[in-house]
């Protein structure tokens, strides 16, 4: 199996007023191609810290992050920002959906980042939509749709340019135990696909999909576990 992100002595620390907080403590981690891994942790316990760094939108304060291989810590803006749009697809406890934006724009977006031709996106992000059942609901907006429908736009903005990652932080947070449901299947299947996926949880029965379940206390790693049973094999 291949490598895809490896951490060595990350520490995070940030500065509040004249107070040092240290988020992340000496955290190693390696993470291989195509696990389906939950993070998990009480409120200030590192986990979104450690989902930012890992997904290139904040950098460490010391330690070696190694994604795909090259050292994180030593590009520019620029190529991080070309990672993020290129490799890693994002999904948010709040959709982060632009309001004004249909679907279909919402999930082209990226595509227009990447400079995709607009024919091409048009049919890219139909068929990502069909994909997770919202073929019906293209031109929809936002606030015409539910919840669970937000974060299936999301999910297929996240993979439209076919990220070899996936970082998810708290995906159900905002959905009702049987969206929230839904939503984890759609995510064992795009697992199945192939895909890194990582997703952030403080919710246990959240964690159980995934086939790894780390723990998060005090920035530090408390726990490491292999799955034995997740909910969808």
């Amino acid at each position: 199996m291949k490598e895809v992100i490896r951490l060595k002595e990350i520490v995070k620390n940030y500065k509040v007023g004249t107070v040092v907080v240290q988020a992340l403590r000496s955290v190693d981690l390696t993470i291989q191609q195509g696990e389906y891994v939950a993070i998990m942790g009480a409120s200030g316990s590192g986990k979104s810290t450690l989902m930012n760094l890992i997904g290139c939108l904040d950098t460490a304060s010391s330690g070696c992050y190694e994604l795909n291989g090259k050292d994180v810590g030593h590009l520019t803006d620029d190529e991080l920002a070309d990672i993020r749009n290129s490799e890693i697809g994002f999904i948010f406890q709040t959709f982060n959906l632009m309001p004004r934006n249909t679907a279909l724009e919402n999930v082209m977006l990226p595509l227009v980042y990447a400079g995709v031709r607009k024919q091409d996106r048009f049919a890219r992000a139909e068929e990502m939509l069909a994909n997770v059942g919202l073929d019906d609901r293209m031109e929809h907006r936002p606030n015409e749709l539910s919840g669970g429908q937000r974060q299936r736009v999301a999910v297929a903005r996240a993979m439209i340019n076919k990220p070899a990652i996936l970082l998810a932080d708290e995906p159900t947070g905002n959905l009702d135990s049987q969206t929230s449901e839904e939503i984890m299947q759609l995510f064992s299947e795009i697992h199945k696909q192939g895909n890194t996926l990582i997703v952030v949880t403080h919710e246990e029965d959240i964690s159980l999909h995934a086939h790894r379940i780390i723990r998060l206390k005090d920035g530090k790693i408390e726990s490491d576990m292999v799955n034995p049973n997740p909910v969808y094999k």
